[in-house]
């Protein structure tokens, strides 16, 4: 049991240092001008690149045969956890900082959360102290969240390295908003990320159930990727004319759409999948906070994004309310836990 938990920390800690190395090459290649969609679409493609293969060497002779209920919960695990959640995501990303669509990320738990009660998966149970602590901190997230978007802070002064990877001449159309104000962006920039909370958190639900009936790690994610790739692509192909986005060089392109599909959408979603059957979906949200961190040092030091006292306050409000749904969950299995007990002793 122990050992088994370290594993799992361990798998999400490389899990989130590879999520923030996404974003930094994600914004490098929004600023180089590649379209969004079409990024989506590529990582979406070397994800199931990379993971079909693994799925046919390592579970080719353990798995079933597919049925109709797998291949449709392929289908929506692909659309909430690819087209849906990374279209928004990095649209959010082009509007925002990296900072903050990281940040916003920690908002998952409360997401998941709700909308778990809503189909049942979780139970409310507000009588409880468990129950009530995972309400306030998901109103507290939520608050957090606001007071990123709406409040203007001062900017906070600290010693840089004066040292920026961007080249601060994005193509025109990579950023929707580019005309818009700075309060309207970030407005716009919140809307994507919230709704690619939403889901994201669909699909860990989603994914969640795809699991009991077909435990099959490798399979399933490659099941995912495949439906995600061809959702994406048609999304791509009908919105972007420019045939001139899908050409790859050796350059921050091809970079970014390998690495993200390798990685973050290929291996990730595999380990993410055995720490859901093994841990569940909050135990997967537990460990956002050090991403936010390492990107909000990482943002600043070689990206030129500046700290402002409102991205440190709402970032501070949404990392409390995720430990408060993350306590309240552990109060509510310790409950179970010991009822369960009890209940064994008198039987």
């Amino acid at each position: 049991m122990v050992m088994g938990l370290k594993v799992g920390v361990l798998v999400m800690i490389f899990v989130q240092i590879s999520y923030v190395l996404m974003n930094v090459i994600y914004k490098l290649a929004v600023e180089d001008g590649m379209n969004m969609r079409v990024l989506v679409a590529y990582r979406a493609m070397f994800a199931a690149a990379f993971m079909l293969p693994l799925a046919l060497l390592f579970e080719r002779k353990s798995r079933p045969k597919l049925s109709r209920v797998t291949i449709y919960q392929a289908f929506l695990c692909g659309l909430l956890g690819v087209t849906l959640a990374q279209n928004l995501y990095i649209e959010g990303l082009a509007l925002t900082s990296t900072t903050f669509a990281v940040a916003v990320t920690n908002l998952n738990p409360a997401f998941t959360f709700i909308l778990a009660v809503c189909f049942r998966v979780e139970k409310l149970r507000v009588g409880t102290m468990g129950g009530k602590a995972k309400v306030v901190g998901t109103v507290v997230g939520i608050g957090g969240a606001m007071i990123s978007t709406f409040y203007q802070g001062i900017q906070i002064q600290i010693p840089t390295t004066h040292f920026n990877v961007l080249h601060h001449n994005p193509a025109p159309q990579v950023h929707v908003a580019s005309s818009y104000d700075s309060f309207t962006r970030r407005l716009l920039g919140s809307i994507f990320a919230l709704a690619s909370c939403a889901a994201y958190a669909l699909w860990l639900i989603a994914q969640g159930k795809m699991n009991e009936s077909y435990p099959y790690y490798y399979s399933s994610t490659a099941l995912m990727t495949v439906m995600g790739f061809l959702q994406s692509l048609l999304l791509a192909i009908c919105t972007v004319r420019d045939w001139n986005q899908w050409r790859l060089g050796f350059n921050i392109r091809l970079l970014s759409a390998a690495y993200s599909g390798i990685i973050p959408s290929g291996v990730v979603i595999a380990f993410i999948s055995w720490c859901l059957t093994k841990r569940g979906p909050l135990f997967v949200s537990i460990f956002n906070p050090l991403a936010i961190v390492v990107m909000a040092i990482v943002g600043y030091l070689i990206l030129d994004e500046k700290l402002h006292l409102e991205s440190i306050l709402g970032a501070t409000l949404i990392v409390c309310g995720l430990y408060m749904v993350l306590w309240g969950k552990s109060k509510e299995v310790k409950t179970t836990i010991t009822s369960s007990q009890d209940l064994q002793q008198t039987a």
